[in-house]
C-alpha cells in the first residue's frame, strides 16, 4: 500500500439487502450529509489519538452549523485508514475503506451507507435517498480495468445500471471517453497533475443525458477526484483524500 492507509475491518452488506433500501432512506437522508464523518471516526475511536478526538469535537460545530466539510491535512493524517471525500447532492462526508473484494472497494460510513467504487468508477451505493443499486458493464472491452491513462481520442463502452426506488433494474447505458487534456489538481494542499477524462452518457430509456469526469494519474490510471452522475438527481463527487493503492 503506498499511501500507508490501513483499511479498518468491516464487511460488505449483503446484496439482498441493498435491494431493500427503500424503507430506510427517508431516515438516513438527513444522517449522510454531517453525520457520516462523524460517525468514521467514532466507529476508529479505540485507536484514535487525542488528535482525533479533537477533530471530532471539530466536526460537530461544522455539523451544528451546517458547514460543508473542508478536512485538513492534519485531520485525515490523524485518522491511519484511506479515506474519501463525497459530495452529494444533499451533502457530503468522509468514508473509511472497510472492505476490498477483487477490484471493488468498499468505503463505509454510517449505519453501513457504502460506496462501492471499481477502479475509481462508482459501481454501487447503499444508504441514500436514492440509490445506484449496480453498474455493469456488458461490452467486451472495459476501459476501466484497462486504465483510465490509456484513453486516447475515444473509447466506447456499454453497460446496464439499476436504480432504487422504483425497481428500475436494467437500464441500458451508452458512454464514450475522451481524454481532455492535462490538468492540475489540489488535495489537502498537495498538486497532482493529471488527465481529465470526460465521459459522455445517454440513457435513453430513461431520457438522460450527462457528462462525468475523471480527474486521472497519467502514469497508472489512478482515479484522483471524479464528478459522476449515476441518475438523475443523484451526482457524487469522490476525491481521494488518503488513497487505498494496493494490490489487486
Amino acid at each position: 500500500m503506498r499511501s500507508g492507509a490501513t483499511p479498518p475491518p468491516a464487511h460488505a452488506e449483503p446484496a439482498a439487502e441493498v435491494r431493500h433500501a427503500n424503507a430506510a432512506s427517508h431516515t438516513r437522508r438527513s444522517r449522510w450529509g454531517a453525520g457520516v464523518w462523524l460517525w468514521a471516526c467514532v466507529f476508529l475511536l479505540g485507536g484514535c489519538t487525542q488528535a482525533t478526538r479533537g477533530t471530532i469535537d471539530t466536526i460537530k460545530l461544522e455539523w451544528q452549523s451546517h458547514a460543508k466539510l473542508n478536512p485538513t491535512p492534519e485531520q485525515v493524517a490523524a485518522n491511519p485508514y484511506a479515506q474519501i471525500h463525497v459530495t452529494t447532492n444533499g451533502g457530503d462526508a468522509i468514508l473509511v475503506l472497510g472492505n476490498i473484494d477483487g477490484h471493488r472497494q468498499y468505503w463505509y460510513g454510517k449505519d453501513g451507507a457504502f460506496v462501492v467504487l471499481d477502479h475509481g468508477r462508482v459501481v454501487q451505493t447503499f444508504g441514500l435517498p436514492e440509490n445506484l443499486d449496480a453498474s455493469r458493464i456488458v461490452s467486451t472491452n472495459d476501459p476501466f480495468d484497462a486504465g483510465l491513462n490509456h484513453v486516447d481520442s475515444h473509447a466506447a463502452y456499454d453497460r446496464q445500471d439499476d436504480w432504487s426506488p422504483g425497481y428500475r433494474y436494467g437500464i441500458p447505458v451508452h458512454a464514450e471517453l475522451s481524454a481532455s487534456g492535462n490538468a492540475t489538481i489540489d488535495i489537502l494542499g498537495t498538486s497532482h497533475a493529471v488527465t481529465l477524462i470526460t465521459e459522455d452518457m445517454a440513457m435513453p430509456a430513461a431520457g438522460f443525458h450527462a457528462t462525468n469526469r475523471y480527474w486521472v494519474d497519467p502514469q497508472d490510471g489512478f482515479v484522483w477526484k471524479s464528478e459522476q452522475h449515476l441518475m438523475p438527481g443523484l451526482t457524487l463527487t469522490v476525491v481521494q483524500l488518503r488513497p487505498y493503492r494496493g494490490s489487486p
